[in-house]
């Protein structure tokens, strides 16, 4: 395996990021899930065991479906707390909208030392000393004014009602606690689920893709500094905007959106969980910069993008409709009935990601 291979199958099948489902026991859930639904026959449609995006309820008695997730953002604060606070807003916004609705509205906790207490904001945080030159010691309360901006801003740049939240200084850790909760209504007549549907269907990128957001290395020990995704405000609401309106095409059939180890991720979470595979050209995809590598194009976690799954007789359509919002897109590639994912830059083989690594993988990534 090589860098980019090891960092995603990491991240896919090893850190608890995409893995929950192994601290979390989610059939406790679907136990009450299931009790409740005597009260409230089918209203829950994709619950927290679906593997998918975010959370769809149907409103009891009436045509009202409403999308929410929640979604935490704590230790990339420590190096940069105002772009991580409003990129764990923007990306909780991108899980609504990758279901097939609108956000509304947001709630938030943040948790943290006492004000009073010195914190290091930057490349050392996470060691409680910097030898690097590049940190700002500042007090908690203003880190907290920084992380509280960045949500502020997200919200005030896509038309999200901040609606309340929760707030606790009790905190020890160097660690700060950032979390978002969205909640949406659903524009799409159903739910449009993370899972691959059949193969041959399309694979359309929405947003450029730069060379920042390095998480899903850092989580992997492959690299020793954390260099979180930067906030791109007018590039989310553009991305949205398109989004939505390749939804009023009623022509797509998966979605999901890029976030955490990035157009990789998405592509083989959708694939594995439909049981099928994809094969992604990574030079098709649309770049910020000229001076960026395979490897990044195919992990780094840049904000603002979508990826959609659609027909092949339905991609002009699609695309005019993304364009129609100054939305910027592009085919990226198609899903297979493989059992694999595979990643390639100019005909060469960037990275192959199997739907079910061999357990001698796994045990060799959990060192």
């Amino acid at each position: 395996m090589n860098k980019v291979e090891k960092a995603l199958i990491h991240a896919l099948f090893v850190h608890l990021h995409h893995n929950t489902d192994k601290a979390i026991d989610f059939g406790l859930f679907k136990q009450l899930n299931q009790k409740v639904d005597q009260m409230w026959p089918g209203a829950l449609l994709v619950g927290p065991d679906a593997n998918d995006d975010a959370a769809v309820f149907k409103i009891p008695d009436t045509d009202c479906f409403i999308t929410a997730k929640m979604e935490s953002h704590c230790s990339p604060c420590v190096p940069r707390p105002y772009d991580s606070a409003a990129t764990g807003a923007g990306g909780a916004m991108r899980d609504v909208v990758a279901m097939g609705a609108r956000p509304m509205f947001l709630l938030d906790f943040i948790g943290t030392r006492p004000l009073e207490e010195e914190v290091i904001v930057g490349p050392c945080g996470f060691e409680g000393k910097c030898t690097c030159g590049k940190c700002e010691v500042m007090t908690s309360q203003d880190r907290i004014n920084l992380m509280l901006k960045g949500i502020a801003d997200m919200c005030g740049n896509m038309g999200v009602f901040v609606v309340g939240g929760g707030f606790s200084t009790s905190f020890s850790d160097i660690v700060p606690a950032t979390v978002v909760a969205v909640i949406g209504r659903q524009v799409t007549d159903q739910p449009l689920t993370k899972p691959a549907k059949t193969p041959g269907d399309i694979l359309i990128i929405i947003g450029e893709t730069g060379t920042d957001g390095n998480d899903t290395l850092y989580r992997a020990g492959l690299v020793p500094v954390m260099e979180p995704a930067v906030a791109l405000f007018a590039e989310e609401r553009t991305t949205m905007e398109a989004t939505l309106a390749a939804f009023a095409t009623g022509k797509i059939k998966a979605c999901s959106d890029l976030g955490a180890a990035g157009i990789g991720a998405a592509v083989c979470e959708s694939a594995r969980f439909g049981g099928l595979g994809a094969r992604v050209e990574l030079d098709k995809v649309p770049v910020r910069t000229a001076d960026i590598s395979p490897e990044e194009v195919f992990i780094c976690e840049t904000q603002a993008r979508m990826l959609l799954q659609v027909e092949p007789r339905h991609v002009a359509e699609v695309l005019d409709a993304i364009r129609s919002k100054n939305g910027i897109a592009a085919v990226i590639g198609e899903i297979n009935d493989q059992d694999c994912n595979v990643f390639t830059y100019q005909g060469e083989v960037v990275a192959t990601i199997p739907n079910k690594p061999s357990p001698e993988v796994l045990e060799g990534l959990m060192g």
